[in-house]
């Protein structure tokens, strides 16, 4: 994992609408289950793992309360908003180099 990474995962478990959430892969391999009771401090989301990338997603959607809010790719960036891209217009910028940036942006942003 890089340093861009981990700098990323960090601002994602910064943000008011994170939390862990079963399926996601902590950094070092580990997934959360149900019957995890407790996240150690300090441990973070490895943001390279489609599970977790896909639980970030349903908590954008959740902090937003926007079922249609996603991500996607466009010729050379990633964007993050929903079909009316209402929230996009929130954000610092619109163009990420990572779908997981534009996902924890996203969060980032939520109201």
């Amino acid at each position: 994992m890089t340093d861009e990474m981990i700098a990323l995962a960090r601002r994602a478990v910064a943000c008011t609408g994170w939390e862990w959430m079963p399926g996601m892969r902590v950094l070092g391999g580990d997934r959360i289950t149900e019957h995890t009771l407790a996240i150690e401090h300090g441990c973070l989301p490895d943001l390279s793992d489609p599970a977790t990338l896909g639980c970030l997603l349903a908590l954008v959607r959740e902090a937003w309360g926007d079922p249609h809010a996603s991500v996607w790719y466009d010729d050379e960036y990633w964007k993050s908003g929903n079909r009316w891209s209402w929230f996009a217009k929130k954000q610092s910028r619109v163009d990420y180099d990572t779908e997981a940036e534009a996902l924890v942006a996203a969060l980032e942003f939520a109201p």
